[in-house]
Order: structure tokens, then sequence, then C-alpha cells
């Protein structure tokens, strides 16, 4: 790492407060009708935060429905209670997959280092299926924002590789004036 970025990185917040929103279809209308639904990617991400000690202040599950989505993410960035948000799922290429049609409007600026080092990082682990995501990363209103695949996996991959090393680093920088 460059002195440069090491010196950023020593200025950046210790901690930040993330909303965690998992984009499942067959878990919302599970929640929906019983009240309660297992969450395996977004549990997983919460944990792996709080183990590196950051907050969770918001966690939501919503269907894969592009307004529903962009409703979501949009009360997130504006929540005071929110300094980065990380979604989780519908990063895919199937027709349902939307959340990247969803997030992509909101994003000031677009981070496309993140989603080419996820896949390179994911090829590594997992092979050529890593081509699939189309997971991204920008800054929304100040906040980074995430958008990472439904896998558990994945979402360990990217937030041990990534997400955890440069997201106060990335937030000190949408910051500056």
């Amino acid at each position: 790492m460059s002195d440069t970025s090491a010196k950023h990185k020593a200025e950046a917040p210790k901690t930040l407060n993330y909303a965690v929103i998992t984009c499942s279809t067959s878990r919302y209308k599970q929640f929906a009708e019983i009240g309660n639904a297992e969450d395996p990617s977004g549990d997983l991400i919460a944990k792996i935060l709080r183990d590196g000690g950051q907050r969770v202040t918001l966690r939501r599950l919503v269907s894969d429905d592009k307004p529903m989505i962009q409703q979501t993410v949009s009360r997130a960035l504006k929540s005071r209670k929110t300094d980065a948000v990380i979604t989780t799922g519908g990063t895919g290429i199937s027709p349902t997959d939307v959340t990247i049609e969803a997030v992509q409007p909101l994003l000031d600026k677009e981070i496309p280092g993140f989603g080419q080092l996820f896949r390179t990082i994911s090829y590594q682990k997992i092979g050529s299926p890593a081509v699939l995501t189309r997971a991204i990363a920008g800054v929304a209103r100040g906040k980074p924002i995430f958008c990472l695949p439904g896998s558990p996996q994945s979402v360990s991959l990217a937030l041990e590789a990534l997400i955890l090393p440069e997201a106060a680093h990335i937030f000190k920088h949408a910051h500056e004036s």
C-alpha cells in the first residue's frame, strides 16, 4: 500500500453504521406469510460487520422488485443512522435479478474497480462462474453502497477482501470538500 493510501486510511473513521438489505422474492414471500424468513447472507453480513467492529443499524428484506429495492435503498441513504449500504442478492443475469438496475441510477459515482476486483478474486475461488455476477459499488449521498451476490460464500469474500478494508476509506473521500 502506498504511503498516501495508508495515511488516508488512518484518517478514515474506524466504525461505520451499515444498512443491510437482502433482495429475495422467495424470502420476502416467506416473511410476508409467516412473519419470519431465513436470511443466511444477510445474517452473515451482519455477523462479519459486527465481528469487524462495525455497526448494523438497519436490516431489511425486500422482494426482487425494482421500485421496492430503490425505495428501500433510498430510505437507507437518507437516514442519518446509515453511513454505508450493502445489498445482497439480485446481481445475476436472470430476468428477476434487478438489484443493479434499481441501485445504479441512485449512484452519484460508480466505483468500477470494486466489481472488477470482486470478479477477479471470485474467479480465483470458484472459477468461471464468477463471470455471471454484476456486483457493483459506488457512492450515493456521500455514502458507500455495495451490491453483492446472494450466496454466503460471495458475501464473505467481498466483505473480508474488499468492503471491511476499504469502506471507511471510501466514506472519508466521499466527504472531502
